[in-house]
């Protein structure tokens, strides 16, 4: 354990999985070293730093952050190797392979081609109506996922060519209650996807058939983040307060828990399309 000085936003593995790196809202940048426990500086911004990312194409790290740039820094040089002005602040982002896609506020979605990573590829607005919330590329980096904080998700396809494949779906909801989904993770070997909500529920879902592979039982609190593990035989998931209801539900004394579900392969295998009867 260390503290870094200052809220933690957001955290990235680094590619040797010894060291972690830390984005924090003093706007800092910092590279943790597990064995040694020593903290390093790599950058800054003038703002809080929202996402992260390993950059492999290039062995740089790039972060995201409320002064509405992106940054690239290369971890033994004390200055960026290039910035990134964005429209608006970073909210989400994610990077797979050679896409990159970056969420900003005013519902802002910018694409990268991670060869050339200071110039746009796409730029769009959110086909959801309210704000970003987080991103999720695809596996195979042909698109991404865009949930929102009205309940709702997004499939977009980055060439315009399957733009008929686009759409959007409603979740997260209880009734006349609607929900924020805080997370979408892909499992990289069937290509579904699960997403996370402020009403501490889990779904799995197939983007391919159009149809909600498991609903799971809601837990107490809200399900902040979540990820596959490498070969998508377990699903980790954090359930902790998110601020949703503001700061005079928040509970210092109530606990914070990471779990770990099994997925077994009928749970996030893709389905045929169900019959429609017209």
């Amino acid at each position: 354990m260390t503290a870094v000085g200052a809220p933690i936003l957001c955290t990235e593995f680094a590619p040797d999985g010894a060291k972690v790196f830390t984005g924090a809202c003093d706007g800092k940048a910092q590279l943790w070293d597990l064995q040694a426990n020593k903290l390093q500086a790599i950058g800054k911004h003038d703002q809080p730093i929202r996402h992260m990312a390993w950059v492999a194409n290039h062995n740089l790290l790039v972060t995201g952050g409320w002064d509405k740039t992106l940054k690239y820094w290369d971890c033994r040089q004390p200055n960026p190797s290039a910035t990134v002005q964005m429209p608006e602040r970073v909210y989400a982002m994610d990077i797979v392979g050679r896409l990159g896609v970056i969420g900003c506020a005013n519902r802002h979605i910018l694409a990268f081609d991670m060869q050339k990573p200071q110039t746009p590829l796409r730029k769009v607005d959110s086909p959801l109506k309210c704000q970003t919330r987080c991103i999720a590329c695809f596996p195979d980096a042909t698109g991404f996922a865009l949930g929102s904080i009205e309940g709702r998700v997004a499939i977009h396809y980055v060439n315009q060519n399957r733009a008929s494949d686009n759409f959007a779906f409603k979740c997260h909801r209880e009734g006349k209650n609607v929900h924020a989904v805080n997370c979408i993770a892909f499992n990289s070997q069937y290509g579904t996807f699960a997403t996370c909500g402020s009403d501490g529920t889990f779904h799995f879902w197939d983007k391919n058939s159009k149809q909600r592979l498991k609903q799971f039982k809601k837990c107490a609190k809200s399900i902040t983040a979540a990820a596959f593990s490498p070969n998508s035989s377990a699903f980790a998931y954090a359930v902790s307060y998110d601020w949703s209801k503001g700061v005079q539900r928040y509970n210092p004394s109530d606990p914070n828990s990471i779990y770990i579900h099994g997925t077994p392969p009928g749970e996030i295998q893709s389905r045929a399309k169900p019959n429609r009867r017209h």
